[in-house]
């Protein structure tokens, strides 16, 4: 099985890297070009959601995500 690794960046996108395909509410798979990185936008800037566009940074967004454990699904 492929492995796909997803980084939440401080103060910007979310990166996805390996093996993934993205859809729209439809489940429409958006073409990606043969990418195996990209980045989603999280400050709602971006003019070309859900891809980032760098907007963030001229946005001034900022959020800081540290990992952590989620508590167990009953």
């Amino acid at each position: 099985m492929a492995s796909t690794k997803i980084t939440v960046n401080n103060n910007g996108s979310i990166r996805i890297e390996g093996d993934f395909s993205i859809q729209d509410a439809e489940g429409k798979e958006f073409g990606l070009g043969g990418r195996t990185v990209i980045s989603l936008c999280r400050c709602g800037h971006s003019e070309n959601k859900p891809f980032c566009d760098g907007h963030h940074k001229t946005a001034g967004f900022a959020s800081a995500c540290v990992a952590r454990d989620l508590p167990v699904k009953v």
